[in-house]
């Protein structure tokens, strides 16, 4: 595999960035997908439709940009490596406390909070990465680094099978604060960027240049236009998938964490095959292929008869929306200039999730008010913005391979 290749020609140091980068947005993915996995369970426990416990998923993602920006520039001021310590704590912390919520309101505050910590781990995480290794790396290891969110759904979907029925919501929640175990690796094994170090060296205000958002709003104003039609192609296919398995095809528990297993194991073969290819194709290519390849997977998702067939449906349509997610770190980040590499980025895209945050609470309502037809919603949804993905893409700019540490950007 093209990923493995690239992998073994990386030092030690460099394989520890991708490590850790791939970790961190691992694990906040998982503490993310614990409480998309139990929207149902949610609601019976407060008494509230399934809608009004999805207002914790808008919450989260629309705090996002708050932690991008906060610290994104902390990261450009400071260093990456300090500052996704910090963000790696807090998100677990948080994450674990929702565990002790005794109303939805302190629930819905503790997921808010937990939305600006989550939002700064991807900028951080990616800016590390895509600084520390080679430019003919960067393909490969970014869909390896954009697949720790579906792996991290993998994980919450797996404790979601094997442990819930043991622990409860209030323990699942608590499994948050595993991830805070990470810091202790981070703090070992990671180095800084060596982007990062250099500017400091040469110029310590520089590494944290004031911003020149008049200078940067066309470039800005597409990542956020992309960013957004990419999460709304995301949160779309995923964040009510285990709600519509158990509403209304009627699964159980062990059912509905098989099948979100399944479609996340397509979700991470699909961003290393694409994150891969788009080093050979371009990463505009690589995007617009899968995001029009998800439109025949769409049936067969939602439609299959049986539970095998609708693995096969899920498996093939994440394969081919996280296909196109895995070309997203590398090519935004080529996008985007050195002094503002920790920012723009992750505020684009958190910005672009702020848009997209009242998909689920959206969808549920529009499934309820269809008779419970979450198949058909969702369908037609996905159907739209993969078309929507295709366009922007292939309407916007892309800086395959731009030199980093030489003012790369617009």
């Amino acid at each position: 595999m093209p990923l493995l290749v690239r992998l073994r020609e990386l030092d030690a140091a460099q394989r520890h960035v991708v490590a850790a980068s791939f970790l961190g947005w691992t694990l906040d993915a998982f503490d993310f997908f614990l409480l998309v996995m139990m929207l149902p369970t949610l609601a019976r426990t407060f008494a509230v439709g399934v809608p009004a416990v999805a207002v914790a998923i808008t919450l989260t993602l629309a705090m996002r940009p708050l932690g991008a920006l906060i610290f994104g520039r902390l990261a450009d001021r400071y260093g990456r490596r300090p500052v996704l310590m910090a963000d790696i704590v807090l998100y677990s912390v948080l994450a674990a406390l929702a565990g002790a919520s005794t109303s939805l309101t302190m629930l819905l505050v503790l997921r808010a909070l937990f939305g600006i910590a989550m939002g700064g781990e991807w900028g951080l995480g990616a800016a590390l990465t895509m600084e520390s290794i080679p430019a003919a790396a960067r393909g490969a290891v970014s869909g390896l680094l954009q697949e720790g969110y579906a792996f991290g759904y993998l994980l919450a979907s797996a404790a979601y099978f094997g442990l819930f029925e043991f622990i409860g919501w209030r323990g699942m929640f608590l499994l948050g604060l595993l991830p805070a175990l990470l810091v202790l690796y981070v703090r070992r094994h990671v180095p800084e960027s060596p982007v990062w170090n250099a500017r400091a060296r040469g110029c310590p205000a520089a590494a944290s240049p004031r911003i020149d958002w008049r200078r940067l709003a066309p470039r800005f104003l597409f990542l956020v236009l992309l960013m957004t039609a990419f999460n709304f192609f995301s949160h779309g296919s995923q964040d009510l998938y285990p709600t519509f398995l158990q509403q209304q095809r009627h699964f159980s528990v062990h059912q509905t964490g098989l099948l979100t297993m399944v479609l996340n194991v397509g979700a991470i073969v699909g961003g290393l095959f694409f994150g891969a290819a788009s080093e050979r194709i371009g990463r505009r290519r690589a995007i617009v292929i899968a995001a029009l390849l998800a439109l025949p997977a769409i049936p067969l998702w939602v439609w299959a008869p049986t539970p095998l067939l609708l693995g096969a449906g899920a498996f093939v349509l994440q394969f081919m929306v996280q296909g196109a997610w895995g070309v997203v770190p590398v090519h935004i980040n080529e996008l985007s200039p050195d002094g503002v590499r920790g920012t723009l980025p992750g505020f684009a895209y958190q910005t672009g999730n702020l848009i997209a945050a009242s998909t689920a609470p959206l969808l549920s309502m529009l499934a309820l008010r269809n008779h419970g037809d979450y198949a058909a919603v969702m369908a037609i949804f996905v159907a739209g913005v993969a078309v929507l993905v295709a366009v922007v893409t292939a309407l916007g700019p892309e800086a395959r391979g731009a030199r980093f540490g030489a003012g790369a950007g617009p």
